[in-house]
């Protein structure tokens, strides 16, 4: 049995393996990271345009159950400048090519936790999208992998590479704006329905029992398939834990915080009946130690279209009133104004003055946080977003929503990260795999 065959069936029994002892770090700065790109149907391939920009860096694979995409991001990578990468439906039999240094997971959620895993356990280092999982329990997985054998997992919330977020966080922490007790989170936007659900053969040159996965086994439907994923339970968990937890990330960034005492939603579905799991309109309370945070959410309104994308990115400060994205951080002297979208942070004194501001520059902290995931996996540094901080970033959003799914109020074992006495609540903090994906207890 060679060492590919043997990884996966021993990963899927559970069984624990011993990573490769070689790290690039010991071959010097100016070493070739060997990258795959795992997930090309969208975000791979900024992150594999972003990976073009950086000398040494070979982009050796692309990897997506569906083989349809293939020619024309193989075009794009030319367009680049970069030789063709191979292409393969399975990323799992990349896992032992010992010039593939590193994996870039782009796939929908419900993949994260294994590739990553695997990845982990075949020596690989690893760049992976927010968020970092499917549930709780898997992301708490993702941390033990990567500690145990030692690789570097960073965690697409760019934020944490961008100088203006980190200027933001110093200033609160700093003390100048006084004793923050409340935060709110902003993440309100205009979502289109879905087509009618129905159910089809998948499409030629789609490996659909691939992209299914951990997932429980469902028909194909397109309503279901590219991108329609994230506003249903299987595969992910609406927009609160896909645009939403990168507002949640720099406000606990801000906060310093990371298990809530407790944490409780209520949402409804009014606009967007068209038979998605998720709600389209959710608030989520989660409660600190002398913190209360909170988020708002509506996928039917067109408040961000009032932020005109080319004035996100001139420098302008924009009239925060319309930026549909954003956090507010209230403290005992001070307010802040902080996000991604609309632009850096603004600061106001007690009687409404400005007192300081910047604004944002988001397309260069994209180029960043790859840059910075390369040089950690040279130098076997931690990265900013190191998988353990958006692990607890990501796991807000999976609490508020199972309190939302429970429609109660829930306690928190802040040390176990487990509901107090609630049969109904705790289940949904993890999930069984399919036969042949399943996440090992042990990893």
């Amino acid at each position: 049995m060679n060492r590919r065959h043997f990884l996966q069936k021993s990963v899927f029994a559970g069984s624990t393996l011993l990573a490769p002892s070689f790290s690039i770090g010991a071959a010097g700065a100016n070493a070739r990271i060997g990258v795959a790109i795992v997930g090309i149907h969208d975000r791979g391939m900024d992150l594999a345009q972003e990976c073009a920009r950086i000398p040494n860096v070979d982009i050796r694979y692309l990897a997506d159950p569906d083989s349809r995409l293939f020619e024309e991001r193989l075009k794009m990578i030319e367009g680049w400048g970069r030789p063709r990468p191979k292409c393969v439906q399975d990323f799992r039999s990349l896992l032992d090519d010992p010039d593939l240094h590193a994996i870039f997971i782009a796939t929908p959620d419900h993949w994260h936790a294994l590739a990553t895993i695997l990845a982990c356990q075949a020596g690989k280092d690893v760049y992976v999208e927010k968020p970092t999982s499917h549930n709780v329990w898997e992301s708490r997985k993702m941390v033990e992998v990567a500690r145990k054998y030692n690789r570097v997992v960073q965690v697409g919330t760019q934020n944490r590479s961008a100088e203006y977020c980190q200027q933001a966080v110093d200033y609160v922490r700093s003390g100048k704006l006084g004793d923050v007790h409340f935060i709110r989170i902003m993440n309100s936007k205009q979502r289109e329905s879905l087509a009618p659900a129905v159910n089809t053969a998948p499409p030629e040159g789609v490996d659909y029992n691939l992209w299914l996965g951990p997932a429980p086994e469902r028909p194909y439907s397109a309503s279901r398939f590219h991108y329609n994923w994230h506003w249903f339970w299987d595969y992910s968990g609406g927009d609160i834990i896909n645009d939403g937890v990168h507002q949640i990330d720099l406000a606990r960034w801000v906060a310093n915080r990371t298990v809530p005492k407790a944490v409780s939603s209520t949402g409804a579905t009014y606009v967007l009946n068209d038979g998605r799991d998720t709600p389209d309109t959710q608030t989520v309370t989660w409660e600190f130690e002398g913190l209360t945070m909170v988020l708002e959410q509506a996928l039917w309104t067109p408040f961000l279209k009032k932020v005109p994308l080319d004035k996100r990115d001139s420098g302008q400060m924009p009239n925060w009133t319309f930026d549909g994205t954003r956090i507010e951080v209230y403290g005992t002297k001070q307010f802040m104004f902080f996000g991604r979208m609309g632009g850096g942070y603004q600061i106001f004194d007690a009687d409404g003055n400005s007192v300081a501001q910047q604004p944002r520059k988001f397309a260069p902290a994209c180029t960043a946080h790859v840059g910075e995931f390369i040089e950690c996996v040279k130098s076997r540094k931690k990265p900013s977003a190191d998988i353990e901080e958006g692990h607890y970033s990501t796991a807000l959003a999976h609490y508020g929503n199972i309190a939302f799914r429970v429609g109660r109020r829930l306690h928190l074992d802040e040390t176990k990260e487990c509901f107090v006495g609630d049969d109904e609540a705790q289940p949904l903090l993890k999930r069984g795999g399919r036969e042949g994906f399943t996440v090992p207890d042990s990893v």
